[in-house]
């Protein structure tokens, strides 16, 4: 096992990556930039390290600050956790090559699945079914209304390494298809660096359904089963169930045995994602996510499983020490994505946290990095906590939800809170009666 952990991340993902290593017995390291210095995984850290001023690209994303900080600590592993350099091939590289533990995927496989089309080609030879489209980069409009000609309108265009929306343009008809294909290919090579992109059939209902699954370096592949993640907005997840409302644990067996045996082929080792678009009955591999999720909680509260300490064990070496039928599902859970912005403009919302009160009881987690005092700094990511529920029954959770929220106090800074309130009372939530479009009809009505 590792004598040190450095975690290359800040805010409630690095709190959760301490609490796991605290557990284990493994001292941890904080790296922060000049703005987190009061934060509160730095005050919670064995030790912590400034690696830099404010901007993410010199501090958080300082690849070099980070390496020399687990070296003058004798850190002899980096946890990414989620966001930043989570998924940086080139990253998890340098810190094999500086003799540490990357706790993550190999790069090879970063590489490939950070590349969508390299990993929809990859998952299309391993038997994993796709959504109709192109079968490589689109080099020219031209060969655009080729394949949109051959699938069908509507059409998405989507940046081969994009991510959260960036680089994704709908075309509903031939009309639609050049602006489409030109805007998609500026915001691509804008965000990413890339411009290059694909086609995918555009689907009017789909739910976005994902699947956690845990590798070790012997040969193990087991899944966790599924979680629900089509309440979004603009592409950005607010709101995950585990299980999903809209699946079966039919479904559920022969997705998880399609995906762990895929990934057994691949080799793959660690912590992934995949996920999937469901209509009428078909589940489509779109993408898979080589790290842990925002969403893992959910996971773990019906699993009774803790994702990053496997994580850090598989990392060191040790085999899973279970199989698939080993593997347990108990109840329901729900996360709300809980960020700093308006509840009706998402206009981001930074300031100082006058008041913070976390709801509690049976069921009831809470993963924060707030504290009465703290200022919720403008440049980083908005999501300041997330609120985990669990029950023996739907129904029982998202009265537990309910209940949750209105204990939840946040004051100082404006949050999404009021958001979750609206939707836990609206009756197609309820009835689990949602698609990828849902909320974006939802908030604008």
């Amino acid at each position: 096992m590792f004598s040190k952990i450095l975690i290359a991340n800040r805010g409630e993902i690095a709190l959760r990556i301490q609490r796991a290593c605290r557990e284990l017995g493994i001292p941890t390291v904080a790296v922060h930039s000049t703005a987190d210095a009061e934060a509160m995984h730095v005050r919670l850290a064995d030790e912590s390290v400034c690696i830099g001023p404010p901007p993410a690209r010199d501090s958080y994303l300082n690849i070099p600050a980070i390496l020399s900080a687990a070296s003058i600590t004798g850190a002899d592993a980096i946890h990414p956790g989620y966001g930043f350099l989570s998924e940086n091939a080139g990253f998890a590289d340098m810190v094999e090559a500086h003799g540490l533990t990357f706790i993550g995927p190999a790069a090879s496989h970063i590489h490939m699945m950070g590349d969508k089309i390299a990993a929809k080609s990859a998952m299309m030879e391993l038997g994993v079914p796709l959504v109709p489209g192109s079968d490589g980069e689109l080099h020219d409009l031209e060969s655009a209304r080729a394949v949109a000609d051959q699938i069908g309108y509507p059409v998405l265009i989507k940046a081969a390494a994009g991510g959260g929306g960036r680089g994704m343009k709908v075309a509903r008809d031939a009309s639609e298809l050049e602006d489409a294909f030109r805007v998609a290919r500026t915001e691509a090579r804008t965000a990413f660096g890339n411009d290059a992109v694909y086609m995918e059939k555009y689907l009017d209902r789909p739910r976005h359904i994902e699947l956690q699954i845990m590798a070790d370096s012997h040969g193990n592949v087991v899944h966790f089963g599924e979680r629900d993640c089509s309440l979004q907005r603009r592409h950005q997840k607010l709101l995950e169930e585990a299980g999903s409302p809209a699946i079966t644990p039919a479904q559920r067996d022969a997705l998880g045995e399609t995906a762990t045996a895929a990934l057994r082929k691949l080799g793959y080792r660690n912590a992934g994602t995949l996920e999937f678009l469901y209509q009428d009955g078909q589940f489509a591999f779109i993408e898979m996510n080589t790290r842990l999720q925002v969403e893992h909680p959910v996971t773990e509260m019906i699993c009774g499983v803790d994702l990053v300490r496997e994580q850090i064990r598989i990392a060191a070496g040790q085999p899973l020490g279970y199989e698939q039928s080993d593997v347990t599902f108990s109840g329901h859970a729900i996360e709300c994505r809980i960020t700093a912005e308006d509840p009706n403009t998402f206009m981001p919302t930074p300031g100082r946290i006058t008041q913070f009160h976390a709801p509690g009881g049976l069921g009831v987690r809470v993963d924060s990095a707030l504290y009465s005092g703290y200022f919720v700094p403008p440049f980083y990511d908005s999501m300041v906590a997330k609120l985990i529920v669990h029950a023996p029954t739907r129904i029982e959770a998202i009265n537990r939800l309910r209940r949750s929220l209105d204990e939840f106090a946040v004051a100082g800074i404006q949050t999404t809170i009021p958001l979750h309130r609206r939707i836990v009372d609206d009756p197609s939530f309820q009835a689990g009666d949602y698609t990828i479009h849902w909320l974006e009809r939802f908030v604008a009505g």
